[in-house]
């Protein structure tokens, strides 16, 4: 089964137009603690961990900028890479993964993101070795890294991941700092699995953690409470346009439904506020058909 190809494709193809693949793209190395660091390049946003137990990695952006990622990696530890997390499984977030590998990387991910990605007919090296359902543990560089899947945000195989010593979280993509997120519908994405997975991430965090998002700059609690507030605004907002009997291209027009965060710029490209307000009615569509069923 093809899990959302085309949209897939559309994503990737965004972020490696917009960003760039080779010589413009600059890797931006930022410290957040003694050892985690976050890395900006293009497409998504990559963690790092350092330590006596090697480099851990979170994401690993596309292909053709694992040796500038690589290179940057280098001037801030001389230890070898180790293990690598995939957040999700969209190419701007796994698109290095076979080269990872052959560097001698363990690719861990939500078993979904595994399926996906053979699915999307990757190569065997390219694919997570370990997955995981629910949460998994993780005991490196002297501290403990919590990893676990919120069920049908972004995608339906997010994972966000919690540096308990260094008070470092980094949401992937189910936190789109002051913008509108992609929910990813025809990858098993949802609006209320993505509300509810930013309530998770504010449940585990504290008023002095550092947030890695998916894309943007380091956030932080109050700044994803405010990314919370907006998601809720918009999916009551277009709740209540369903609950008047307007369709979706009614709904998609209807620009009073996002205008106050449209008026603080949170539509960007990809997702333009008519997007937003077609893809929430989409959601609560869809959930609404499966209760019914």
């Amino acid at each position: 089964m093809k899990f959302g190809l085309i949209s897939l494709i559309t994503y990737s193809l965004f972020w490696s137009i917009v960003f760039g693949q080779s010589q413009e793209v600059k890797i931006t190395t930022i410290k957040l603690s003694d050892n985690v660091y976050m890395l900006r390049g293009s497409g998504g946003n990559i963690g790092i961990s350092t330590g006596s137990n090697g480099v851990f990695i979170i994401d690993d952006q596309f292909a053709k900028l694992t040796p500038k990622i690589i290179a940057a990696i280098k001037t801030i530890s001389s230890e070898p890479l180790t293990i690598l997390v995939n957040t999700h499984h969209h190419g701007d977030h796994t698109g290095g993964n076979q080269n990872m590998a052959k560097e001698g990387v363990n690719i861990i991910a939500h078993e979904n993101v595994r399926q996906r990605l053979v699915d999307q007919s990757n190569p065997m090296e390219a694919l997570p070795i370990i997955t995981f359902n629910d949460r998994l543990s993780i005991f490196i560089n002297g501290e403990k890294v919590s990893v676990y899947h919120v069920e049908h945000a972004h995608t339906d195989g997010d994972a966000i991941l919690y540096f308990s010593q260094s008070n470092v979280l980094h949401a992937g993509d189910t936190y789109f700092q002051n913008r509108y997120p992609y929910i990813d519908l025809k990858s098993g994405g949802s609006i209320d699995g993505y509300i509810n997975a930013v309530k998770k991430a504010l449940s585990i965090i504290n008023n002095d953690t550092k947030i890695i998002p998916g894309h943007g700059s380091i956030s932080n609690k109050k700044e994803l409470f405010t990314f919370l507030t907006m998601l809720e605004t918009l999916r009551n907002n277009v709740q209540n346009e369903i609950d008047k009997g307007k369709n979706e291209d009614e709904v998609a027009a209807n620009s009073n439904i996002t205008k106050e965060y449209d008026d603080l710029n949170y539509s960007w490209a990809f997702i333009t506020s008519e997007k937003i307000r077609r893809t929430i009615y989409q959601s609560l569509q869809k959930n609404l058909k499966l209760h019914k069923t």
